[in-house]
């Protein structure tokens, strides 16, 4: 059995990012980045959809230790992949990541000090086992087993093709053909325009609009600095820029929600025109960023609208027969090809058991210690992203704190690290893990997740300037994180 100061599970944005902290900040500990895929990456190597790219830009998606230097900073899923294996090599990483290793369950020894975690080589089928001090969850949010697939009455009848984008075929030809995209998000917005160049025609079939904006693919403030400036600077100064651009556009959605949803409805209008029924098919119930905004490079979903290549249909499912669906308005739609763009399945903590000195652990009856532990689980924290702003960006500050911890107990000579509730919390309010953020793919799943409290440190806020503050500068040894010796045996 393999031992390791730190253990990392998942190689894609966020374990990179954490490899790269852990050789920086506490450069005497000893870890290793199980994987359990055979390649790095994490979503931009699993995704492999036409049209694959960031919703975000890669000022604030990248890494603030690597700065970001193509010209687009909305960034297809081959660059990013490729930007990901650069930044492994770059930093020495490659030799730390163990692939096709899949971990599947954890278990927690006070007497030891340490957890024993349990894994299988994905191609051999070979049982593993690890040890280590403190476990650093980077696996993502949901399961790279299979997407969301609601039940659609009659699907099994169709005799085209059905795919999901979640495990989208390379042999899929859609040359010529008539393609159907159930969805609203990011993923549909992305394939339909991506589809829509050599299909015959494609379909945005979705139940309710989403609020969509138009924006360059590329960034001309960064690519300027970049002519004058060390690429370091013009990627500091133009990562600032766009945080500070995220943070003023969602305190807006908060605080004058009309005004914003105004805004993004007049940008539709202008590239549709005043005949285009906006009202139908881009106007949601909802206020803006009670759901995530969905970007458009270049207003390439319009284009193909305009062009006639894609239309939009909102409409409900009443059944899927043989060659087409049958709408609930009693309109239908032929079609060769149907891609469920239909969502992704959340899971807490990369699908793997916990337990803790022989106890199973049920991370719902948690509480969320700063959106990255958890209450009476020690020495684990857990990396999970923004969902008003780039993943990284949160991912960054994660990995900071995690260091700081493993340098305090190192200094202090304590083996355990446990967040735990104190007197006076407990009476807390109890408020979901993402609070405000009505998405069906969080609201399916919010039961199974940690709960937070109304008052720091028990708060998960998705707020980068306070953040900052708390991950940076508030007190390790605050009170809540509580350190301590391993048992000694008798």
């Amino acid at each position: 059995m393999e031992h390791f100061d730190v253990v990392v599970v998942g190689a894609g944005i966020s374990g990179i990012g954490a490899g790269y902290f852990l050789q920086r900040e506490c450069p005497n500990a000893t870890f290793a980045i199980i994987e359990g895929r055979e390649a790095l990456g994490g979503t931009w190597d699993l995704f492999r959809y036409p049209g694959v790219r960031s919703d975000s830009d890669m000022h604030t998606l990248g890494y603030s230790f690597k700065p970001w230097t193509a010209d687009k900073s909305i960034a297809d899923g081959p660059s990013i992949l490729s930007y990901l294996n650069e930044t492994v090599d770059q930093f020495g990483l490659r030799d730390k990541i163990r692939f096709n290793t899949l971990v599947t369950s954890a278990s927690w020894s006070t007497d030891d000090a340490k957890w024993t975690l349990t894994a299988s080589n994905a191609k051999t089928g070979e049982q593993l086992t690890y040890s280590c001090n403190f476990l650093y969850m980077c696996s993502g949010y949901y399961s790279y087993k299979s997407g969301y697939t609601p039940e659609f009455p009659g699907i099994e009848s169709f005799t085209g093709t059905v795919v999901h984008p979640q495990k989208w075929p390379e042999s899929l030809d859609y040359a010529g053909k008539r393609v159907v995209v159930i969805g609203s998000g990011a993923t549909a917005m992305t394939l339909v325009p991506a589809m829509a160049a050599t299909a015959a025609h494609v379909t945005m079939l979705q139940r309710s609009p989403t609020y969509v904006v138009a924006r360059p693919d590329s960034d001309s403030i960064a690519i300027t600095l970049r002519k004058f400036l060390p690429q370091s600077w013009a990627y500091g100064i133009t990562r600032w820029k766009n945080t500070t651009m995220q943070q003023f556009v969602y305190k807006r959605t908060r605080t004058k929600p009309e005004q914003v949803k105004d805004a993004l409805l007049k940008g539709v209008r202008d590239a549709l025109g005043e005949d285009y029924d906006v009202e139908t098919h881009f106007t949601p119930s909802y206020n803006p960023w009670d759901q995530r905004l969905c970007l458009v490079p270049n207003g390439d979903l319009f284009t193909s609208i305009k062009e006639g290549s894609s239309s939009v249909v909102t409409d409900h499912i009443e059944r899927i027969d043989a060659t087409g669906i049958q709408l609930a308005s009693g309109g239908r739609i032929d079609c060769d090809i149907i891609v469920t763009a239909t969502g992704l399945n959340l899971v807490t903590l990369g699908e793997m058991s916990f337990s803790i000195d022989g106890e199973a652990v049920d991370f719902s009856r948690t509480w969320s210690y700063k959106g990255c532990a958890y209450s009476g689980v020690p020495n684990l924290a857990s990396s999970f992203g923004y969902i008003n702003a780039s993943w990284t960006l949160r991912a960054d500050l994660t990995c900071e704190y995690v260091c700081r911890l493993i340098n305090h107990m190192r200094k202090t000579r304590t083996s355990i690290c446990t967040p735990t509730l104190r007197e006076s919390d407990a009476n807390m309010p109890e408020r979901p893990w993402i609070d405000n953020f009505s998405a069906g793919y969080m609201e399916r799943v919010m039961h199974q997740f940690p709960r937070q409290g109304d008052k720091e440190p028990w708060i998960n806020p998705q707020n980068y300037k306070r953040d900052k503050k708390m991950f940076r500068e508030s007190p390790i040894d605050d009170g809540v994180m509580i350190f301590s010796a391993a048992r000694e045996r008798v």
